[in-house]
């Protein structure tokens, strides 16, 4: 409630009159005066708590860190975390101070934006790098992530400017790796390579006639029954001959060691290669004898070397997931393959045998079958034809560089040429028109190459590599004037697809039609709906829910044994919160869709998961949830469960905080230092309400607590890989449960106390459960809301959202709220305002 006109009047002359120690001419008087009365007794020179001596802090907000320093401070008091107690400052008194410090802040911080603009310069960041130079250089397979460094993060996201430094170590890392992507693109023979087709049959199938995990794992059939039962390897001198009547029968999954492929099918040259192979879905009964398959199973190839040396290889699925039907059929995809090469099987959710628990028997243990048998698939015959030659000779990734030239890279006046090829690149690769004072440094180092006797094509790969290497290829510029539209393609196009604008970008760039609001709507739905967007999904999760740490903890195998190497299970709960993340922008859902949502994208092994009715095959399907359901929203997805777990226990702090930073972007402050972290009772003898009790004991740590660990409370339904659960697990007390798992390892744990999902949310609202938990969460859309434009603002600017852009962003929100903050619309009215487009919006729609 805002004060009366009356007694803030009092109340200003009353702090006008006061005394002050503070610098009174610097800070606005109403703050000055509260500053004083409420915060100086600990924030002054000799006490000094939090490191903050108010009595010498200047108010200069010229300076960048002493800007910062007071936005802490404003930002505090706003979220009444200063004081530490609520009632040493009333509410009006609190407004007022806030407001004091608002308005100079805001207008000190917008000053700063119009004269530099948002944030500086941007580098690419490596995927971006990396995208640019597979769309620019027609290499879709394109991989030279590994030679460069890692970016740092900063506010869940890999494209903050401040973030992103270069240092002489990164920029050779960077020439390293322009030096592959050159080569990959050239070639050097008149004619591609020529198309080979291999066909393997019967026991040419498989590289090896046995694998660990004993015969269960793979034998050959004759009418679907075992045969050659007895042999690990083919006699000495037999040379495996096509025979239509034999299968190859597998019922593992890829695990250490492993390594099955067809025999002697391998790529001679690095492309793609057709594969095509007959086979069915079946189930292992006793005695090797195969049914009919009662179910699909799915599997991928994996690109490899052909060898046993698992752990040192780079093993990459490729050709996506195909699920194996119970009827025979004949099966076709394209894969990937670098020369020598070859593709393993991979199928996925099978057993995967280990060695023994202890390592000293060498004994790999095929776990017992389930209720009607092993499923499984056996091969009849595979074909793999390639490399697929391209369109044209020389292709086009050769032509980006040379053009029409031919493979010789030879010419009458190589300096003619190389000056016309020279500005040809540069204009492809180039992002905006380039003067000719910018082209003239990397023509004279061409000039100097060929001057020194190197070939026209090194001269020119010098040159190239210079400028896929600059600050004019490297980097993203601030949009600062209005005539300037190639800034805004760039934003836009790295935004959403993580490359470089397109064709149809740059002619409207060119057009200067990309400041038309109509014409920007249209771009961004454009691009939206297009296959590139899944870049900007798969990148944006990655950053902003962590996405790419999914397999980082392992289940603890003694507590959670059904999931123990369960690559499938993971691999589909990435899938499914991508998938939700892009129909929320697609379908254009409201931004309570993070919490609540009455669908989930689930697929055979994730219906299962989830408890709910039979989903078959391997791709995504969306599917109502019942009322009943505690799944729906990212907040219950398997993915975000187990991301906010550590694969052992599911601590409420450590899921809490998550929740809340993450999902609801109220991140609580770290910890004071010192302070242990709540270890989980695996025996089962404590509840983790009971460990949480005697951590936060202490009014300092309640404090905080209170805001996050309700959150995760709420959660404790949910188990390490967000399987509904209504009891603990634990390895001493409780009823016992005891078997063998997929890995062929004996198990066993216990049943202990039963979960207490209810709590009480720092505001004093109380929960029963996950659903009570849902509506509190739900109601706070403008929150929600609110995040997903910060972090959006982020990714697509490079810089944070600054204290002058908070009244805009709070206008965005103004503008989507009364239609429940749709998310699709969230983007669009970011796209349209002047943090996306530049100080220079605001005269422009005037």
């Amino acid at each position: 409630m805002y004060p009366t006109k009356q007694s803030t009047l009092s109340l200003l002359i009353g702090l006008l009159l006061a005394t002050s120690v503070l610098h009174a001419d610097e800070i606005p008087a109403p703050a000055a005066a509260l500053l004083e009365r409420n915060c100086v007794g600990c924030h002054d020179g000799s006490s000094k708590k939090g490191n903050l001596d108010l009595t010498s802090l200047a108010f200069d907000l010229e300076d960048h860190a002493t800007q910062d320093r007071w936005i802490q401070i404003h930002d505090r008091i706003m979220k009444g975390e200063m004081p530490p107690k609520p009632n040493d400052l009333p509410e009006s008194e609190r407004a007022l101070m806030v407001t004091a410090l608002r308005r100079p802040l805001a207008a000190a911080d917008r000053a700063k934006i119009a004269t530099s603009g948002r944030g500086p310069m941007r580098r690419l960041n490596r995927i971006e790098f990396q995208q640019n130079l597979r769309d620019l250089l027609h290499l879709p397979h394109l991989d030279i992530l590994d030679r460069l460094p890692h970016d740092r993060q900063s506010h869940h996201c890999d494209k903050v400017s401040s973030s992103l430094d270069m240092s002489r170590l990164q920029l050779m890392a960077y020439l390293d790796a322009v030096e592959i992507a050159l080569s990959s693109a050239i070639v050097s023979t008149k004619d591609p390579p020529p198309v080979e087709k291999l066909r393997v049959e019967g026991k040419q199938l498989a590289s090896k006639w046995y694998l660990a995990g004993g015969r269960e794992s793979l034998f050959f059939t004759r009418d679907s029954k075992g045969i050659d039962l007895d042999l690990r390897s083919p006699p000495k001198g037999q040379t495996n001959e096509p025979d239509p009547s034999v299968e190859l029968a597998l019922f593992r999954s890829p695990g250490w060691p492993y390594a099955l492929w067809p025999d002697k099918v391998i790529a001679h040259t690095s492309g793609e290669y057709r594969v095509r192979f007959s086979a069915r879905s079946v189930v292992q009964l006793k005695d090797f004898v195969l049914q009919t398959g009662t179910r699909s199973v799915p599997m991928t190839f994996r690109a490899r070397k052909p060898t046993n040396h698992d752990i040192a290889e780079n093993v990459r699925p490729t050709g996506g997931i195909i699920d194996i039907l119970p009827e025979q059929r004949v099966y076709e995809t394209v894969v990937y393959l670098q020369k020598g090469q070859t593709i393993e099987y991979g199928l996925l959710g099978l057993p995967s045998p280990q060695i023994d628990a202890l390592g000293k028997t060498g004994y790999y243990r095929y776990p017992p079958f389930p209720e009607g048998g092993q499923p499984g698939v056996a091969f009849r015959w595979l074909e793999m034809e390639g490399p697929l030659s391209p369109e044209t000779w020389p292709p086009a990734s050769h032509r980006v560089l040379f053009d029409d030239i031919g493979v010789e890279v030879k010419s009458d006046d190589p300096q003619a040429e190389a000056k016309r090829l020279l500005r040809r690149f540069i204009e492809l690769a180039a992002r905006e028109p380039m003067p000719e004072e910018a082209i003239t440094p990397f023509e004279e180092l061409i000039l100097g190459e060929l001057n020194s006797g190197e070939t026209l094509a090194e001269a020119l790969q010098s040159g190239y590599q210079a400028f896929l290497c600059s600050n004019l290829f490297l980097y993203l510029r601030e949009p600062m004037t209005s005539d300037n539209h190639f800034t805004i393609a760039n934003r836009l196009s790295h935004f959403l697809t993580n490359s470089r604008p397109d064709a149809e970008l740059i002619m409207l760039a060119q057009d200067q039609k990309l400041r038309d609001p109509s014409t920007l709507r249209a771009q961004t739905q454009r691009l939206i709906a297009g296959d590139s967007f899944d870049h900007f999904v798969r990148h944006f999760t990655n950053s902003w829910l962590n996405l790419s740490e999914l397999r980082r903890d392992d289940p603890n195998v003694r507590l959670y044994p059904e999931y123990r190497l369960d690559d499938y299970l993971v691999e589909s709960m990435g899938r499914e919160t991508r998938a939700f993340f892009a129909t929320m922008i697609r379908d254009n859902l409201p931004a309570h869709s993070l919490i609540d949502a009455d669908f989930a994208f689930v697929n055979d092994r994730l219906a299962r998961h989830y408890g709910l009715h039979e989903v078959k095959g391997s791709n995504l399907q969306r599917v109502d949830l019942p009322r009943s359901s505690p799944y729906g929203g990212l907040l219950t997805q398997a993915s975000v469960l187990k991301l906010s777990a550590d694969g052992t226990s599911t601590s409420p702090v450590l899921r809490g905080v998550w929740i809340m930073d993450r999902l609801i972007g109220q991140p609580p402050p770290p910890p004071p230092p010192g302070i242990p972290a709540v270890e989980p009772d695996i025996r089962g003898a404590q509840t983790i309400r009971e460990l949480i009790a005697k951590h936060t004991a202490s009014k300092t740590c309640a404090g905080c607590h209170a805001k996050f660990d309700p959150v995760g409370l709420a959660l404790e339904n949910f188990d390490v890989f967000g399987a509904w659960r209504a009891h603990y697990r634990g390895l001493e007390t409780g009823g016992r449960v005891s078997g063998i798992d997929r890995a062929g390892h004996d198990f066993s744990y216990t049943i202990a106390s039963k979960v207490d999902a209810s709590g009480r949310l720092a505001d004093g609202r109380r929960f029963d459960n996950i659903h009570d938990l849902k509506a509190l969460l739900r109601g706070d859309s403008r929150q929600l809301a609110r995040n997903l434009l910060n972090q959006f603002t982020v990714y697509a600017t490079g810089t944070p959202v600054r204290f002058g852009d908070r009244a805009e962003i709070e206008s965005i929100l103004d503008a989507c709220g009364n239609n429940d903050y749709l998310v699709r619309d969230l983007m669009m009215a970011l796209i349209n305002s002047r943090i996306f487009l530049g100080t220079s919006q605001g005269m422009v729609n005037q």
